[in-house]
């Protein structure tokens, strides 16, 4: 990747990116064109190879940045500092509403990106998000003290119908079109609540 591409004021650099998200958001790796990605952020198709040499190289950068400003982003939120589960959700939940301010398809596009298996990209892919976002990588993770919940319950199974659950609704309302911040917000925190009410031992 062109250094240059750093030394663009803040304003075009994030406009670039954005645009980069939006369309590969709505499209598959190889019915993504580049030349849209450069009329959205204002810039001839030409000057954007000149910071990226080519497609491919993009998008493994936008798949780069997407987990990095996410992980970064959780971390300022201290999702990491809390083993309440459901505390996490509220602290994560925070996280990703800012990041859909800043970068409004982000999340969609790494959604849609984990799931692309374009030969030309899957493999770089793999390598860069894995299975970092996958059910197992994440559960594996959780500190959840079995006391604070229903007696009897499968823990396992509970995170798995919490996770499908959050990846179903952000793919089906991807298919509406960009993501509503305020709506996705809102929901969210209902179903979070939902999940306290049925999953949390009552004292």
């Amino acid at each position: 990747m062109n250094e240059k591409f750093f030394s663009l004021p803040e304003e075009k650099q994030l406009a670039i990116i954005n645009a980069g998200y939006r369309v590969f958001s709505q499209n598959s790796y190889k019915k993504s064109p580049v030349s849209e990605i450069a009329a959205e952020a204002g810039i001839s198709k030409s000057l954007l190879f000149h910071y990226f040499r080519n497609k491919r190289e993009l998008y493994l950068f936008l798949i780069k940045n997407a987990a990095e400003t996410t992980y970064k982003c959780l971390y300022e939120f201290g999702c990491n500092k809390e083993e309440d589960i459901f505390e996490i959700m509220h602290r994560g939940l925070k996280a990703k509403v800012s990041l859909m301010r800043k970068y409004p398809d982000l999340t969609i596009f790494t959604l849609k990106a984990y799931y692309e298996t374009d030969p030309e990209v899957y493999g770089d892919i793999q390598k860069i998000i894995g299975r970092i976002a996958s059910f197992d990588a994440n559960s594996r993770f959780l500190k959840i003290d079995p006391e604070k919940f229903v007696e009897g319950i499968d823990l396992q199974m509970m995170y798995m119908d919490m996770y499908l659950a959050s990846e179903g609704y952000l793919w089906e309302k991807s298919q509406q079109g960009r993501l509503n911040v305020d709506e996705v917000e809102k929901d969210f925190i209902r179903m979070i609540d939902f999940w306290k009410k049925i999953y949390m031992r009552k004292d």
